[in-house]
């Protein structure tokens, strides 16, 4: 047995089971909207390293403001212009058909963001658009 980033090869442990650890957006939004609400409360007096061992300190404002940044890459396309969830689908980073419209994957790769799981999960992977206001 070896490790395999985001989905699993065999059935071991459940098949692709979240023991994997894969970025789910709902979960991910509302730790960034319970950071917001502990930073309001707080003062902005409250700081954390982020990111871990970097030696910043940032308020809890920053810190939800850069893991909603992080998320939002997930489908915005890099300086490369491609989209990490989309990984190596040619048909939609390049066609012109495609590349200008967005799936919603179920969830991430935790490793490179390839998104995994159903492809149209508008719902609740939709909730990048509130991170993106």
């Amino acid at each position: 047995m070896a490790y395999v980033a985001g989905e699993s090869d065999s059935d071991m442990f459940g098949g692709n089971s979240n023991w994997r650890g894969p970025i789910c957006l709902p979960v991910n939004y509302l730790i960034i909207k319970l950071l917001q609400r502990l930073n309001f409360h707080d003062g902005y007096s409250f700081t954390i390293e982020y990111p871990t061992g970097s030696g910043h300190e940032l308020n809890l404002h920053q810190v939800a403001a850069a893991l909603a940044k992080r998320l939002a890459g997930l489908l915005l396309r890099g300086p490369d212009g491609r989209r990490p969830a989309f990984a190596q689908s040619e048909l939609l980073q390049t066609d012109p058909h495609f590349k200008d419209y967005l799936l919603f994957p179920e969830y991430f790769d935790g490793d490179y963001g390839k998104g995994l799981g159903v492809s149209h999960q508008t719902g609740w992977t939709g909730l990048i658009g509130r991170l993106l206001q």
